[in-house]
Parts: C-alpha cells; structure tokens; sequence
C-alpha cells in the first residue's frame, strides 16, 4: 500500500473542521481568510527579476455569517456540534 503524503479538504470540510474545533455550538458560520500583500522584484536571477507581488495567507478562520449569506458558504454550529455529540 503506497504512503499516504498528501491530504486534500475542501472549504465546506475546513468550515466544519474549525467549528468543530473551535467548540461553536450556535449560529451560521463562513470560512474567512485574512492575506498580506508585498510587492518587489521577482525572478530566477537578478537579470531576470522584474516587478511583481507576493500574496501571502496569514490567517484562516472563520466568522458569523450574514443574513444574506450564501446558504452554500455557510454551515450551522448546532448542526454540526449535535452529529458530533450523537457519534459519541
């Protein structure tokens, strides 16, 4: 059996796995990301480089959803903390 060295989730399995972990047990929650923008000279040499911009994912969370949320980014608390309770 090959060596398993790669894991791969989607945003709805990230959603669920944070609010699993962070214990949130009430409300619609979204996915949410905060990123650091840099901008410099880029290349495989210095008579290569020219200009350009590093975007960098600094954090990942998630956050209460709106009212006009899409329902499709948003997941329950309470319906994914009380199927974790029930497989206990």
């Amino acid at each position: 059996m090959p060596e398993v060295n790669q894991y791969v989730f989607s945003s709805k399995e990230l959603l669920e796995l944070l609010i699993k972990r962070a214990g949130v047990r009430e409300g619609r929650w979204i996915l949410m990301a905060t990123f650091g923008f840099s901008a410099g000279n880029f290349g495989p040499s210095p008579d290569q480089a020219m200009p350009g911009a590093l975007i960098a994912i600094q954090q990942i969370g998630i956050q209460r959803a709106q009212a006009d949320a899409p329902e499709a980014m948003s997941l329950d608390a309470a319906v994914i903390n009380s199927a974790t309770a029930e497989e206990k």
